[in-house]
């Protein structure tokens, strides 16, 4: 619960920065005011999902190649094949982190303890939420009120600030002029019909369960300032409201005593940012493409923090690239051998109809020394044992030469098994222990592990220590490392992956002086050694001995990036890439091609930033070419990014053409196609008596839902205008 939690709040303080460094002064309020919903959606949904192990920088499952003949252990890491032709393989269940045992008690301890106090504040945060939703509903019952249409407004008594929550307004009449008390209804009235105060109420949610977040109380501060940005901007666009004025009365209003913080309210203390953006400039619609940048950062977020899918629930046992799960293996079936030396590998199945090419049945397959074996029957019917441990494996059959078959029974060792269910959290079945025969776990070795520390270990984490045969030594070398607290979960895909004492002093002395567990077994899997490091410093320009640049590092190596990817640009004319941006090169399959393209079309200064929302939008020259075709000859590459995001092409504007709309300006064109407007839409008009109508006025019609059947409707009430624009502020302070 509490990684979830802290996850959470890493993906919303994510999406924060995000937002007040590229959006935050930008004035696409109305996107802005999506982004922040579908922000606080994703950040308690994403981290819910897995995400693939390959994608995943978190640890990842190691799988464990076993030979079972003492003392010889093989392994490889999960992408690799299996050397030996029948082995084990043990992929162990993907468990949570546990802390060194040492401290084991005491940390156990304090996750409770903070379980707990996080819950004391989801309850008194909660408790808060309700108390504001009784006091305003209280309020809006005990306090006169006047209806108006689907608004209701609540005289409220001294100086409280207006506001508004639901379809109710708040509001002390007597404190204002008429002109000030009518822009406060005005401006109110926007935040019901918009319905703001359900964002509010998500905020507010958010905030109970992220109350301990500093950056959650940011982000609901930044969610109520757009919606005030956006109201201000909708009233702006109405003729019946001043700017000047507008900017004096919310002078006028400003109070101390702030209302509850579940409703929308006219007076704020970001009263300079509120006028300031009335006054700022329009937003260019050719750098919407900012918002497209999301999804990457999103995705990296899920690779860094989600749990990656595990490929096993159980430990499997692989026999030629045949994976089955141990429990597919009963106490007593079919066994098939092959003596090869001093060594016989047996194969077993509970399916008495085995093929010898191994595609039936359910196999499990593991190689011992002869010497394991009792006296094997040659030539006739008889008996002979394994035993370990964990139990015996009583075999009957015979062999021809160097192979055999016949039936086998296991009898597990019940002083053994009493033992470890003892001394391990849980108690094994009769599966676990067939799997304890095979690893051949033996009881010295859980006192090893205890006697290092690590108590209350659990059965699934044995069984790939004990395979891997992770012994003191081992141990005592990552201690010796300065890793004093290693868990059992970091030492599993340490010793997998070939981490030893010589590879942690070679990655120290590449600069890694404070390298993480986590870290050199993301180094080991990428194949990252000091020689590759040195590469990517060089590449980088750093050549100082510091630890920041490792994501750089793993990035690098995961995407190919390497000299001759970075030479391949700068022959295409294109030198002193930043390194983020060669990342968004290569995750875009921007190609020094694609770059000699757009030179080769006379555009010789582009940005490297802007070729990645060029690319992104799959910008090409031939695209912009069917532009300057059409006449517009000043057209940049810049401004196709939001034509094709938006889909604007050669077609829709020759669309307009046809009914008469020639020479649209370019700027105007995306502010007619994000509000969906058709040469059709513009024919409507006709039948009730507009024609010719400017652009500009109808991207104001389509903003404010001005159809031909609210004119009809409206003539039918009275108002007979002969201008469209009338009916544009008519319907504005409908």
């Amino acid at each position: 619960m509490i990684p979830y939690i802290i996850n959470v709040a890493l993906i919303l303080t994510g999406c924060l920065i995000f937002y007040k460094l590229l959006l935050r002064k930008e004035t696409f309020y109305r996107m802005n005011r999506y982004f922040l919903a579908f922000c606080l959606f994703i950040s308690f949904s994403l981290p819910l999902l897995p995400v693939p192990q390959q994608l995943s920088f978190r640890k990842k499952e190691s799988a464990v190649v076993v030979d079972q003949t003492p003392p010889v252990v093989k392994t490889t890491a999960i992408e690799q094949p299996a050397l030996n032709p029948a082995p084990v393989s043990i992929s162990p269940a993907e468990t949570s982190p546990e802390p060194a045992p040492a401290r084991r008690l005491t940390m156990e301890q304090f996750m409770t303890w903070l379980f707990w106090l996080y819950w004391f504040g989801v309850a008194v945060f909660g408790l808060n939420f309700l108390l504001q939703v009784v006091i305003l509903v209280v309020r809006a019952r005990r306090n006169p009120v006047i209806v108006d249409g689907p608004y209701r407004i609540v005289e409220v008594s001294g100086d409280k600030a207006p506001c508004s929550f639901g379809n109710t307004i708040f509001i002390n009449p007597g404190k204002y002029e008429w002109d000030t008390y009518n822009q406060i209804l005005l401006h109110e009235k926007v935040h019901i019909r918009q319905k703001h105060s359900v964002d509010i109420l998500v905020a507010e949610l958010m905030l109970i369960f992220q109350w301990f977040n500093p950056f959650a109380w940011v982000y609901r501060r930044e969610i109520e300032n757009n919606l005030e940005f956006l109201t201000d901007d909708q009233l702006m666009q109405k003729e019946v409201v001043d700017k000047t004025s507008y900017q004096l009365n919310l002078l006028k209003v400003s109070a101390p005593h702030f209302p509850l913080s579940l409703t929308t309210n006219y007076n704020q203390s970001i009263l300079k940012k509120r006028i300031a953006m009335m006054n700022t400039k329009r937003s260019n619609l050719h750098t919407s493409w900012k918002y497209f940048f999301l999804l990457p950062v999103l995705a990296l977020f899920a690779c860094l923090l989600n749990e990656p899918r595990a490929k096993a629930q159980s430990p499997n046992i692989s026999i030629d690239g045949k994976k089955i799960k141990s429990h597919d293996i009963s106490t007593e079936g079919y066994w098939f051998a092959v003596i090869k030396d001093d060594m016989i590998n047996i194969r077993f199945s509970d399916d008495k109809d085995i093929s010898f090419d191994g595609n039936s049945g359910s196999f499990s397959g593991t190689t011992f020394k002869l010497s394991d074996l009792s006296s094997i029957p040659k030539g006739a019917e008889g008996k002979f044992t394994i035993t370990r441990e964990a139990g015996t494996l009583d075999m009957t059959g015979k062999f021809d030469g160097n192979t055999g078959m016949g039936r086998y029974q296991f009898k597990a060792d019940q002083s053994y098994v009493s033992y470890m269910n003892t001394e391990l959290k849980e108690k094994l079945d009769e599966e676990d222990q067939m799997a304890f025969f095979f690893i051949n776990v033996k009881k010295d070795y859980l006192q090893m592990l205890k006697k290092e520390g690590y108590a209350g270990i659990s059965k699934d984490e044995l069984i790939p220590l004990a395979a891997l045969k992770i012994d003191a030594a081992y141990i005592k070398s990552m201690k010796d490392n300065g890793f004093k607290d290693i868990s059992l979960d970091d030492l599993v895909p340490l010793k997998a992956l070939g981490v030893d004492d010589k590879y942690i002093q070679e990655i120290r002395g590449a600069g890694y002086k404070n390298v993480t567990t986590d870290q050199l077994v993301t180094f080991k899997a990428q194949g990252i050694d000091k020689d590759y490091i040195a590469k990517v410093k060089q590449i980088k320009g750093n050549d100082a001995d510091t630890d920041d640049d490792g994501d750089d590092i793993v990035t690098f190596k995961a995407m190919g990036i390497d000299d001759e990817y970075i030479n391949s640009f700068k022959a295409a004319g294109l030198t002193n890439i930043p390194n983020d941006q060669l990342v968004s090169f290569k995750a875009l399959d921007i190609t020094p091609d694609y770059i000699k393209s757009w030179h080769n079309a006379g555009f010789k200064d582009i940005d490297p930033d802007e070729f990645v929302g060029m690319k992104s939008q799959n910008v090409t020259p031939e695209f912009l070419k069917s532009f300057t075709e059409m006449g517009y000859k000043n057209v940049q590459p810049e401004d196709m990014v939001a034509f094709k995001a938006l889909g604007i092409t050669p077609e829709y504007i020759r669309s307009f053409e046809a009914v008469g709309y020639k020479n649209i300006d370019i700027d105007e064109l995306p502010a007619l196609k994000s509000q969906n407007i058709t040469p059709e839409f513009i024919k409507s008009f006709e039948e009730v008596g507009f024609k010719n109508i400017d652009i500009d006025d109808i991207v104001s019609v389509k903003a404010l839902g001005v159809t031909p059947a609210y004119i009809k409707e409206m003539r039918a009430k009275g108002f007979n205008y002969d201008k469209l624009q009338k009916y544009v502020t008519l319907k504005s302070i409908d």
